[in-house]
């Protein structure tokens, strides 16, 4: 084979699953520099020549490159090298944690981090005291698992002037003892009354971040993300930044789309900044056309939105329905002028209320603007409505789900489902009524709030309960087959992600592949978990092995 022909790289020797409806199956597959040159069976070994690199793939499966489409990468990484309780179990095995760290670590001012989960505490509330008898003279300040609450310690607090005078503010809430003075316990917005004063990440903490975060995906099989909140909110710094400074030295691998967070404390003025910023932060394998609207909250402290109250522990209506972030009058004219200027919105949308009031501004922007193309997307979706399920189809939005969250475990036993009732809890994650309806599904983790791995998103889509749990199945009639699950985390998430020539196994489309160590079609699915990644490439590039 002349060299001039001949293929840089050949995987052969199948199965190659394609998530391309025209061939969906081959055994082999041709790359030339950054792009897949051929697929198909013996035939594309005649392209390989004497400097061609082949991979023998033995029986296990290429498949795309997984795409997340909802992430936060940088904020993970620069975790990862702070007080660490993602891990921890309890009350107790947070306080060890943090013990440990506190004191291998004196010349620090603040103790920050977290990864901390709801049901190691009672009612998903810590209180300061704990934190106090562990750091009586440091501050600490420590995001939860859901990086929607904060735990702070009373140094803390009196750094930022918490006390029981301090109103909530519109968008949270300060959790109050029976007295009235603060517990430590801050949720939404109220987080940024501590969060002001902890030390700001520097920009060298941030890379190292990025790129702590960037590696381990790459060994998860992603090759592309969408990272869910480009912009200062609580206690994240900015990391659009540190893509930029990855991009300039070469770093950046793999392929990104950020999404501007939108300001909910200001309204349609902040948009000529938007642009601004789409401009300064579109470069290399960085595209910035999405804006973030936080449309609403969390279900485990009720503040998100839905259409009927929250019910009390003892069974009865309260008198809490939840948060709308931004006013649903106000939401559609913003979503018609962002249309307008070609963004993407991706909205976390909780709630049926939150949801609803999406699809309505997304329904506004297509009345006033037409189509456009901007593939608007709905992130998380714990709830829906029954009413709201076509509409996704009909109105082109994108469901963006975390199928990791779509199973019992004491967060969603103890926190969510007594609070929901019975109704609404049977309407939680619906991934298989929004595929009957013909909706499209991205995958995205939402890492750090729950496990970045693909394959625990796969083998908990298909089956409704995460790997290793004993627990019952959640809501059986919502399970998806791994076909399905396999093209929302591929196809589905590229589509999101404005990468039209990735997500499928196609000549002529960029070589973003993953060699997995099994073919999980071949097995039963409740062994999905047992898959692992062994190679990922970027255009054609190993980026793990």
């Amino acid at each position: 084979m002349p060299a001039s022909i001949a293929a840089d790289l050949v995987f052969t020797g199948g199965p190659v699953h394609t998530v391309d409806s025209v061939r969906p199956y081959a055994t082999s597959v041709a790359v030339r520099g950054d792009r897949i040159l051929a697929v198909g069976h013996d035939e594309v070994t005649e392209l390989i020549g004497p400097s061609t690199e082949v991979v023998d793939l033995r029986g296990r499966l290429l498949v795309p490159g997984f795409q997340d489409a909802h992430v936060h990468p940088v904020g993970a990484g620069v975790e990862m090298g702070q007080c660490d309780l993602s891990g921890a179990v309890g009350a107790d095995g947070c306080a060890a944690v943090i013990r440990a760290y506190a004191d291998a670590r004196p010349e620090r001012p603040w103790i920050t981090g977290g990864g901390w989960s709801m049901e190691a505490f009672p009612g998903g509330r810590p209180d300061r005291r704990l934190l106090d008898s562990l750091l009586p003279s440091r501050p600490a300040y420590l995001v939860n698992r859901d990086h929607h609450g904060a735990w702070a310690n009373s140094r803390a607090l009196d750094i930022a002037g918490v006390t029981r005078d301090t109103p909530d503010p519109a968008d949270g809430r300060v959790e109050r003892d029976a007295d009235g003075h603060p517990t430590g316990m801050l949720q939404e917005g109220a987080m940024g009354l501590v969060a002001r004063h902890v030390p700001p990440v520097t920009p060298d903490e941030q890379l190292e971040g990025l790129l702590r975060a960037q590696s381990l995906l790459h060994s998860l099989g992603v090759t592309a993300w969408q990272d869910a909140l480009l912009g200062d909110h609580a206690s994240t710094a900015d990391p659009a930044p540190a893509y930029r400074r990855a991009v300039e030295r070469g770093l950046l691998t793999a392929r990104v789309r950020g999404a501007l967070w939108w300001d909910r404390a200001r309204g349609i003025e902040q948009l000529p900044e938007l642009l601004a910023r789409r401009d300064e932060f579109t470069l290399g394998r960085l595209n910035c056309h999405s804006v973030k609207i936080m449309q609403d909250g969390i279900a485990e402290n009720h503040t998100a939105a839905l259409l009927a109250p929250y019910l009390t522990a003892c069974g009865c209506a309260s008198d809490n329905s939840g948060i709308s972030f931004v006013d649903p009058r106000e939401l559609a004219g913003i979503v018609e002028r962002l249309d307008a200027e070609d963004f993407q919105v991706h909205f976390h949308a909780l709630g049926d209320r939150a949801v609803r009031e999406s699809l309505d501004a997304v329904e506004a922007a297509r009345r006033a603007n037409g189509h456009r193309d901007n593939r608007h997307h709905l992130a998380h979706l714990q709830v829906v409505d029954a009413a709201d399920v076509p509409r996704f189809r009909e109105l082109g939005a994108v469901g963006t789900v975390q199928p990791l969250w779509a199973a019992h475990e004491p967060q969603m036993d103890e926190l969510t489902i007594p609070f929901l009732g019975s109704r609404r809890a049977a309407r939680q994650y619906p991934f298989a009524d929004l595929v009957r309806s013909g909706a499209q599904l991205a995958f995205g983790s939402d890492w750090p709030v729950s496990s970045p791995d693909p394959i625990a998103a796969l083998h908990t889509a298909v089956n409704r309960y995460q790997p290793g749990s004993s627990l019952p199945v959640f809501l059986p009639e919502q399970r998806i087959t791994l076909a399905a699950a396999l093209a929302a985390h591929t196809a589905g998430s590229a589509h999101v992600n404005h990468l039209d020539d990735t997500g499928t196994i196609v000549p002529g489309r960029l070589a973003d592949l993953v060699v997995l160590d099994r073919d999980p079609f071949a097995h039963p699915v409740e062994e999905i978990a047992l898959t692992e990644v062994e190679q990922t490439f970027v255009g054609g590039r190993r980026v793990h092995s």
